[in-house]
This record gives C-alpha cells, structure tokens and sequence, in this order.
C-alpha cells in the first residue's frame, strides 16, 4: 500500500435518536421514548471509527453554514480528524431522525440538505488529497456521480478504493471496476445482486454476483452470524462474538472504519475482518452512533478475550 492515510467521503448528519419499545408502524404514533441529540452520517461514522481504533484519518462532507454544520466540524477535530478539506454548502446540514426498539432494530429517515449538494466538482478540487491517500472509504448517501468521480479519481492514482454501497440503490457499471472492496449487509447485497441472501451458500453467490459485475472483493456483512470474505481466493466465514445487542446503529460504519484501519497497518483481508468484527461487536453493547464506537484498547482487548490476534 502506498501510504497508510486513510481519507473517508461521504455524509455528515445531526443525528435525533427516540428509543421506543417497538418502531411505529405507517401512520402509528408510539409514545413513551427516550430522545437524544448526536452527531451521525455515515461517512462521519466511518471517519470517527477509523480515528479512534487507530488510523490516520482525513474526512471530506458539505456541512451547511449552521449550527448543526459547526458543531459537526468542532466533532471531528476534538477526534483529532483531519477537517481541512471539509467543503461548505449553503443548504442546510443534513439530518437523521431514528427509531430504536427494544430489540436493538432501527428504522431511519435522512433529510440529506448538503450532503446531496457535493458535487463531482467538489471531487476534482480536492483530487490530491485523494491521490495522497492509501485507502479511499466511500459511501452512497452523497450522489453517486460524485462517489464515482472519487472512485475513478483514487483508482487511477493506485489508491486502494472501499465502498460501503449503502443505502443500496442502482450503481454505473463503471463504478465497480474502481472498487477494490465493497462492503453490503446482506440486505443490501441482496438488492444489488438479486439474490435474497439467507444464509452463507446465497451470501457467497450474491458476492459472486458483485465481483462479476467488476468489484475486487466483497465483504457481506451477516449480523450476528459474523461476515462473509469473496475474492479471488474463494470464500471465508467470518464468525462474530456472541453480545447482548442494545443498539445497531453504526455496528456497520464501525465495522468499516475498522477494517480501513487494519488494512493500512498491513493485515490482510481476513485479519482485517477479523478486527472489524471484535469493534462492531463492541458497538452494537451501546446505544447512539457514534457514542457507540470503541477505541483501540478496548477492540484489542476483546480480541485478546476472544483468542484471536492481528
């Protein structure tokens, strides 16, 4: 890998969290919630877990010109995130509202307000952060002719491209030759593949599916029955550790962030893995976004607990 430099594009949310027992059906008001305030967005998630289990970490969103956009940025720099190339927007800063039951099962609505502002142009003015970097993390909740134009920008220059295709929509042919990882859930995987992943046999050939398709490497993420590895080299079950779930909200972005992470220290694939499952292991224990994701002593820690090593 040419530099350990892990640069995340994407999102930045507000995040409004009500905890209920049970999510609300259309047109049901369920009453009796806790509510909190945090900050969220997946590539803002992404960002924060990479820095904080270890990673050099620069962060690139539109934040609006508000309180929610200042408060965001002060965030990110208390983490120690580089946010020098941070771009402004005179639309509003982006906001999700989340529902959380007592199952730890979520449901989530995003007004995007900047975040579907970033522009391909936003991509061409920032290409030598880009090109400086070892690992490109991307997301799709901003434009997807921006996330191609910082795929295409980052696999010309050799840089090691993941996305994390979520939430799933229709992706340009061309934008799976410059993936060198992609990272679904299952749910995702199944609307991108076509086929309803249930268990590791049609996980695998939903992974088939996106590797054909041009992707280098799949990762489908399988919840508490741990992940998926397919490439070249056949397929790899990752099991996960057994936890008391409270909250799933960014289990999937920390397993992100962490998996860059051990990938630009040198571990291979399956190690790397291995590290993101023990993270969002520890995540999913804690309530919020953000508030959930773990250190680096604490992911290596549960490692030692659980008898695997990096």
């Amino acid at each position: 890998m040419k530099s350990r430099k892990i640069l995340v594009i994407g999102s930045s949310n507000t995040d409004m969290t009500v905890k209920t027992d049970r999510l609300p059906a259309p047109g049901e008001t369920v009453l009796g919630g806790v509510f909190t305030m945090g900050h969220g967005g997946k590539g803002a998630n992404q960002a924060v877990a990479a820095k904080r289990l270890g990673g050099d970490v620069s962060f690139v969103c539109k934040v609006g010109k508000d309180l929610f956009g200042e408060n965001s940025v002060q965030n990110y720099d208390r983490e120690g995130i580089d946010t020098s190339h941070i771009i402004y927007s005179d639309k509003p800063s982006g906001v999700a509202l989340i529902n959380v039951d007592a199952e730890a099962e979520n449901s989530i609505s995003v007004a995007s307000g900047a975040n579907m502002d970033f522009t391909p142009e936003d991509i061409r003015r920032t290409g030598d952060v880009i090109r400086e970097s070892g690992i490109l993390l991307l997301q799709l909740e901003i434009p997807v002719g921006t996330v191609l134009e910082a795929a295409r920008t980052a696999s010309e220059a050799g840089t090691f491209v993941v996305l994390n295709p979520a939430p799933a929509c229709d992706l340009p042919e061309e934008l799976y030759r410059h993936v060198s990882l992609m990272i679904p859930n299952e749910t995702e995987a199944s609307q991108m593949s076509g086929i309803q992943v249930r268990d590791l046999d049609t996980a695998e050939a939903a992974a088939r599916v996106l590797v054909g398709r041009g992707a280098g490497n799949v990762i489908i993420t399988l919840g508490a029955r741990g992940a998926l590895i397919y490439g070249k080299d056949g397929a790899v079950h990752i099991p996960s550790r057994k936890v008391d779930a409270v909250d799933t909200t960014a289990a999937g972005d920390t397993f992100c962030g962490a998996l860059c992470v051990a990938l630009s220290e040198g571990r291979s694939l399956q190690q790397a893995a291995v590290f993101a499952s023990a993270a969002s292991s520890i995540a999913v224990t804690r309530s919020g976004a953000q508030e959930s994701i773990p250190q680096r002593d604490e992911t290596d820690g549960v490692l030692s607990a659980w008898g695997k090593t990096l």
